[in-house]
C-alpha cells in the first residue's frame, strides 16, 4: 500500500473515534506496518495480512482504549503478540511507559526491531509466561494498567492481569463482541484476585460492523500472594 492511501485511511477511520495523528505518527505506523507483513513471511504473527484490515483491525482497534488512559502512567501489555495494542498506543502516547510481555522469544526479537526501526522510548520487552511475570517481583502489583487484547476469557485473564496491577490502578480487558456471560462468570474470580468490574464500554469499530467491549476492572486490594497459580493451571483450573 502507497502512503497516501494508508494516510488517508489512518485518517479516516481515526476521525470516527476522535483521534487525529500528526505526519511523524503516521509514518511510524506505516514503518510499523511494513515490518509486520515482512516478518509475518518468516514468523506468524498475525493472521491479518490485508493493509486495510492492519489499519482497521490492529491499529484503530489497539487505540479504542486510548481514552482510558491517564497522562504518564505505566502499562503492561499482556501477551502482547505482535505488539497490540502496546506499540500502537505508544506511537499515539509517547508519555506512557510500556512493557510488552510475551513467551514466545521470536515475537520478541520482532518487538525490538520495531522499536529500534522506529526509535520509541521507555517501551521495553519482557520475555515471560504471563503467569510468571505476575510473580516476579520487578513486576508484580507495580503497574497502573495492565491489558490484553484476545487473550482468554475473563476469568483466566483476571488472573493474568490483576496481579500486576498496583491497588488503585486498573485492568483494560479488550474482548469481542459477546462478553455478558463472561462477566457474569468472571465475578467471582475478580473479587478473589482483588479487583471489582468498573464498567463495560461497548462499541463498534469506525465504519465498520466490528463489535467490541472493553471491561474495566478496578484493582481495589491487594491480590494473595498465590496468584498467579503455576504456569498453566489458570487456563487449565479457571477460579470459581
Amino acid at each position: 500500500m502507497e502512503f497516501s492511501k494508508f494516510k488517508e485511511l489512518m485518517c479516516f477511520y481515526g476521525n470516527g473515534m476522535n483521534i487525529v495523528f500528526d505526519d511523524k505518527q503516521l509514518n511510524m505506523f506505516y514503518n510499523y506496518m511494513n515490518l509486520l507483513l515482512e516478518w509475518n513471511e518468516k514468523i506468524n504473527l498475525t493472521s491479518i495480512i490485508q493493509p486495510e484490515d492492519v489499519v482497521l483491525k490492529h491499529f484503530i482497534d489497539s487505540l479504542s482504549i486510548n481514552k482510558f488512559l491517564d497522562n504518564n502512567k505505566s502499562i503492561a501489555d499482556v501477551g502482547t503478540g505482535a505488539g497490540f495494542p502496546g506499540i500502537p498506543l505508544k506511537i499515539y502516547r509517547p508519555d506512557l511507559k510500556i512493557f510488552l510481555v510475551d513467551s514466545l522469544n521470536k515475537r520478541i526479537n520482532f518487538l525490538n526491531e520495531v522499536i529500534s526501526v522506529l526509535n520509541l522510548d521507555n517501551i521495553y520487552t519482557v520475555h515471560s509466561r504471563i503467569e510468571d511475570f505476575g510473580k516476579n517481583k520487578l513486576y508484580r502489583e507495580s503497574f497502573d494498567y495492565s491489558t490484553a487484547r484476545a487473550v482468554s476469557n475473563l476469568t483466566v485473564l483476571s488472573e493474568y492481569l490483576l496481579p500486576v496491577v498496583k491497588v488503585g490502578g486498573k485492568c483494560i480487558c479488550m474482548k469481542g463482541n459477546n462478553v455478558k456471560d463472561e462477566v457474569f462468570d468472571s465475578k467471582v474470580a475478580i473479587s478473589i484476585l482483588g479487583g471489582k468490574i468498573d464498567f463495560i464500554d461497548n462499541f463498534v469499530l469506525p465504519n465498520s460492523d466490528i463489535d467490541r467491549n472493553v471491561v474495566i476492572i478496578n484493582k481495589i486490594t491487594y491480590t494473595p500472594n498465590k496468584y498467579p497459580r503455576k504456569a498453566g493451571v489458570p487456563s487449565k483450573e479457571p477460579l470459581k
